[in-house]
Order: structure tokens, then C-alpha cells, then sequence
């Protein structure tokens, strides 16, 4: 690909938490994301006000060759208008803390979520909470005991 001085690539391994700044990532930890994909950094970016992205998919890092993670392009004169940033640092750091805020706000989604569904959940398992639901005794499929059978 030609080089281009008014694009700025960027992957989505530069915000992986469990990575260190030695393994690749670029962010501080505060900016970093658990599991970052190309769709989330996209989405971000686009949150954040970028307009001028450019998306490949199922491409390496150099650095990470078993990873197909993709990369993004971004114009470098479209994130110095949009966003405000003079470098690629700063832009990196934005578009981190706004991929954690999602994160933060996904999460809390679906923990409002699962609380609603477990209050609205079935009968039988919000009366006894620690009974499990049902009777003590195993029920045994197939099998009805006989009165007038005897064993021998």
C-alpha cells in the first residue's frame, strides 16, 4: 500500500489490557478494553465523532502475525478537525477512554438486564431460594412404585 502522510493506522491490539506497553499496547491501562476487535474500535472511533475511517479486515500486525484482528485508517487532518487531537497519541487516548466507556455501559446494560429477568423469573424458583426449586427428593423418571408388588 503507498504510503500516505495524512492517514494513521490503527490496530486494535494497541488497546488490549492484558497486553503490556512492551507487548504492543499503546494506551494507558485507564484507556485500555477487555477483548478489543476491529468492530468495537470502529464503533468508538464513530462515537467519538471521527467521520474519515477506513476499515480492512482479517490483516496482521507485524508484531502479531497469528492474530487477524484488521486495522482501521483514519484521516489525519479529518481527527485534527473532528476530535481536536495533534497527534496520534492523543487520538489513541480518546478513542480508549470512549471504547471503556462503552464497555462500562454495556456491562452495566447487562447486569440491569439479567437483574430484571431473574425478578420477573418462574414461580417455582423464587420460593424457596435455597430448596433449588423443586422437592428434596430426586424424582425418577419412568418408575411408579406398585403397592401389591412383594420381593422375594
Amino acid at each position: 500500500m503507498d504510503h500516505n502522510p495524512d492517514r494513521v493506522c490503527v490496530w486494535p491490539g494497541y488497546f488490549n489490557i492484558r497486553t503490556s506497553r512492551r507487548s504492543g499496547r499503546r494506551v494507558p491501562k485507564d484507556s485500555s478494553v477487555i477483548k478489543p476487535d476491529l468492530e468495537g474500535l470502529f464503533l468508538a472511533s464513530r462515537k467519538l465523532g471521527l467521520k474519515k475511517i477506513k476499515r480492512e479486515e482479517n490483516i496482521s500486525h507485524p508484531s502479531r502475525p497469528h492474530m487477524n484482528e484488521g486495522r482501521m485508517w483514519v484521516s489525519r487532518s479529518g481527527f485534527t478537525q473532528s476530535v481536536g487531537a495533534n497527534s496520534k497519541e492523543e487520538l489513541l487516548q480518546l478513542i480508549g477512554a470512549q471504547w471503556r466507556q462503552m464497555q462500562r455501559e454495556q456491562k452495566q446494560a447487562s447486569k440491569e438486564q439479567l437483574a430484571k429477568t431473574q425478578a420477573t423469573g418462574r414461580r417455582r424458583n423464587r420460593q424457596q431460594p435455597n430448596s433449588g426449586g423443586g422437592s428434596s427428593k430426586p424424582q425418577r423418571s419412568g418408575f411408579k412404585k406398585r403397592s401389591g408388588f412383594k420381593k422375594r
